[in-house]
């Protein structure tokens, strides 16, 4: 019973350390502050397997996708983003990356598009300057 009690009790703190939930679904969150005018088109792959389609952002509009990733402590979930109004600017993020694979449950990551870039936040803090538009 006192390995039991270990074991859980190192559970209950690497969930707790992080901004995750046990058994909640991760989250990525996308938002388009770009300019009027200005739509943003999202492709993402995870482990380099394309993740569905395309999806076609337009200024002010956000879009959510909720996901349980497969166990596997170096799941990484990388986005190609397009913006289109005048010239055209691309950017490669990381939008997601496991931690552990046992305990990546409720991870919750915000990407903001903006003009000078994109910008993070796991929700709590101020979102920072994380890519550049190339």
């Amino acid at each position: 019973m006192n390995h039991l009690s270990c074991i859980l009790f190192v559970m209950t703190l690497c969930v707790g350390l992080g901004n995750a939930k046990l058994f909640a679904e991760n989250g990525l969150h996308f938002k388009n502050s770009l300019g009027p005018n200005d739509n943003a088109d999202i492709s993402c792959k995870l482990n380099g397997e394309q993740m569905g389609g395309f999806v076609f952002l337009t200024p002010g509009h956000s879009y959510d996708f909720m996901f349980h990733a497969p166990y596997n402590p170096k799941n990484k979930i990388d986005c190609f983003i397009t913006k289109k109004l005048g010239a055209l600017s691309k950017a490669t993020i990381r939008a997601f990356e496991s931690g552990s694979g046992a305990f990546d449950h409720g991870k919750q990551n915000f990407w903001d598009l903006r003009e000078d870039g994109i910008y993070f936040t796991h929700g709590k803090e101020t979102p920072k300057l994380e890519y550049n538009w190339s």
